[in-house]
């Protein structure tokens, strides 16, 4: 499993997902970011204005003398109006603020289904885009969700219906796995593939040489997405980031987990710390 961007005897970069920090702010992040000693952060591009900002986070990479590593594309569900409506021309923003910024990674999910004109023309978009900029966008691998939080109200009810109890579906084009279609570069997310029930190292060898960028998190398989600190789910990270080292895997490891049950900032910073200490542990 060499790394996409050519193999590294140095170890990877470690970066703190500004999504990690909610419902603190993209300030928080850069703030924690230096504090605790990260490498630098991934901006995830959603509802927050500063994350849609690029002067704004330059104006806080620089005050805090922390880099931006990587694009996170607004391409959640719940980011689904942020920089216009169009995926497409979202991507290529991802791109142009990548450039900006400095980063060297995008990461992006694979089309949801309903996007069928974006769908259509993803993959070609991708390989332009990567051309024209020289810069990675890592697809990300994703999972099935539940009925009731896509759908809601009758439409889960449907969906109950037809596949029992909280059933699951795949609303990604033409799966929630990247490596079905076919990417220069991929982003592994540990967090995903406990939910998915996909087995980790494996989707990780079918990565290969193209695996870009690695989320580290972990999960217990439960159906919603858990973004637990790494170590304390069943995930095989430790593994998958030895893996990668030895392969000589040199894009950027960003921690990416849910701190909002911190009742504190004190809490919350002893949770960025043990996923930090994890990443240096195992990515050295």
């Amino acid at each position: 499993m060499a790394g996409a961007h050519g193999r590294s005897t140095r170890p990877p970069s470690i970066g703190l997902s500004t999504a990690s920090v909610y419902p603190e702010n993209v300030e928080a992040a850069f703030r924690y970011a230096a504090d605790l000693g990260y490498d630098g952060v991934e901006l995830m591009v959603w509802a927050e204005a500063v994350s849609q900002d690029v002067d704004a986070v330059a104006r806080l990479a620089k005050r805090f003398s922390v880099p931006v590593l990587a694009i996170h594309a607004p391409c959640l569900l719940i980011s689904q109006r942020v920089w216009g409506a169009d995926p497409a021309a979202k991507l290529t923003r991802s791109v142009r603020a990548a450039e900006r910024l400095g980063a060297t990674t995008v990461v992006v999910h694979p089309p949801f289904r309903w996007q069928r004109r974006y769908a259509d023309g993803f993959a070609d978009q991708v390989a332009e885009l990567e051309e024209r900029a020289s810069i990675p966008i890592a697809v990300e691998n994703m999972f099935p969700m539940r009925a009731d939080a896509i759908f809601g109200g009758r439409g889960a009810e449907r969906m109950r219906r037809r596949g029992g109890p909280g059933a699951a579906v795949s609303v990604f084009a033409p799966s929630y796995d990247p490596t079905d279609a076919g990417f220069a570069h991929y982003t592994l997310d540990l967090s995903h593939t406990a939910t998915a029930g996909t087995d980790a190292l494996a989707l990780a060898r079918r990565m290969g040489g193209r695996l870009a960028h690695l989320h580290l998190a972990d999960g217990n398989g439960a159906p919603s997405d858990e973004h637990l600190v790494p170590g304390r789910g069943d995930q095989p990270v430790a593994r998958v980031c030895r893996d990668a080292v030895a392969a000589g895997f040199a894009g950027h490891a960003v921690v990416e987990i849910d701190t909002q049950r911190a009742r504190t900032r004190a809490e919350r910073t002893a949770m960025l710390t043990e996923a930090l200490s994890f990443a240096r542990e195992n990515l050295s």
